[in-house]
């Protein structure tokens, strides 16, 4: 009897997570990773909650049916055989724009530092709670989703040299197109629409990454160290991002009628 009503639950409880999958849009997510048993478990984990997960063991088998398929997000471990996931960020990037969650191994610093630095949207530690990284698609997803709607309208914002159609999502500085991603993209338009004002981390995180900011999360603080850059070599000027210590970042506006040697 027991048995018979367990069974009858269970299979209540998947016929209900089945209906609520299906009520929902099945995002495509491209999973590269050679742990087969992680693979398998995230996998059926993502897949009951509403995504349609493809998965590669491979660097290079990845990197192909990357630009070869349409999808939403691309989850990619660090940790791969021949072709490691940084060598294939970096081929992805140059072709593609696809948001990337990069899943890192035992937490090394240098591993978040250089895959933020290649162009990840996002970064995972190994070992993680599967829930946590369902926030962090889900995060990832929910912003490209509202910026779609928000885009449909073309805005133009304009400061300091810096133009942002927002509905082409193209940025330029004094002239020069910016080859931005998704997160630097949201990164300029925040200080863009605030020139001059000190934009906290805490907000910006909020705002850019859609999560809570945490003190020891340097993920804001490698975006703007590479959109800093790609600033700096486009307009052959100074900083255009300023640090403000302990409180957060402001676009530097050009004092009017000051010139060099006045």
């Amino acid at each position: 009897m027991c048995y018979k009503v367990l069974r009858h639950c269970t299979e209540a409880r998947r016929r209900n997570e089945k209906m609520a999958a299906e009520s929902q849009p099945v995002e495509p997510i491209l999973l590269i990773d050679d742990d087969t048993e992680l693979s398998a478990m995230l996998e059926d984990y993502l897949g009951r909650h509403g995504f349609a997960v493809r998965t590669e063991h491979h660097g290079e088998s990845g990197l192909e049916r990357a630009l070869r398929e349409q999808y939403a997000l691309v989850l990619l471990d660090v940790m791969l055989p021949g072709m490691d996931g940084f060598e294939v960020l970096r081929r992805l990037r140059a072709r593609s724009q696809v948001s990337v969650l990069l899943l890192t191994a035992r937490g090394e610093d240098v591993d978040r530092i250089v895959g933020l630095e290649i162009g990840a949207d996002d970064y995972l530690s190994k070992p993680f709670n599967p829930r946590e990284l369902l926030a962090r698609v889900r995060a990832i997803l929910r912003r490209s989703a509202t910026r779609s709607i928000a885009d449909s309208g073309a805005t133009f914002l304009e400061a300091a040299g810096l133009a942002l159609d927002t509905g082409a999502r193209t940025a330029s500085c004094r002239g020069v197109v910016l080859d931005l991603t998704d997160v630097e993209f949201e990164l300029l338009r925040a200080l863009v629409s605030a020139p001059g004002q000190v934009l906290t981390r805490e907000a910006l995180t909020e705002t850019v990454l859609d999560r809570r900011f945490h003190p020891f999360d340097r993920s804001l603080d490698m975006h703007v160290s590479r959109l800093r850059r790609k600033l700096e070599d486009a307009a052959g000027e100074g900083e255009r991002i300023k640090t403000i210590r302990a409180i957060g970042y402001q676009l530097a506006m050009p004092t009017a009628g000051v010139r060099r040697g006045a």
